[in-house]
């Protein structure tokens, strides 16, 4: 669902000359942000209702314990999904301070092709695949 979001999102040409992060990019990534917590949002509030909804005591030890399971299952992702929309509201309020679009580690522009792809992302490619290969070494 999440990608659904950002594929309805026009994807954003650059123009000849244009300078990168201007109002116009600002207001194209804030917008699609936006729309992407809303839709997460609503995504937790459905399975919410769904889940009282389907409240049911099996009598039934396998039923119950599959519906134990598919609830647990739904309640990570829901959790997943509210991390997510925290890191949404951190990156709108780096739009807000003018830090969007800049790596926080080099400081050097992440990329419209990049952010496009991973509107929350906060590191340049570089300093992205550094930082994995840092967490490869210490997971061994």
């Amino acid at each position: 669902m999440v990608e659904a979001t950002l594929k309805q999102f026009s994807p954003y040409v650059l123009k000849e000359g244009e300078t990168y992060m201007n109002d116009l990019q600002l207001s194209y990534f804030r917008h699609l942000l936006e729309s992407w917590k809303a839709e997460l949002g609503q995504d937790i509030d459905r399975t919410v209702h769904t889940m009282q909804d389907e409240a049911t005591v099996f009598a039934d030890p396998n039923d119950r314990a599959s519906q134990e399971s598919d609830m647990a299952l739904e309640l990570r992702n829901r959790d997943r999904e509210r991390k997510l929309i925290k890191k949404i509201d951190e990156t709108i309020a780096k739009i807000e301070a003018g830090d969007y679009g800049y790596c926080e580690s080099c400081g050097v522009e992440i990329g419209i092709k990049r952010l496009q792809a991973r509107p929350t992302a906060s590191l340049c490619i570089d300093c992205k695949q550094l930082e994995e290969m840092r967490e490869r070494q210490v997971a061994k």
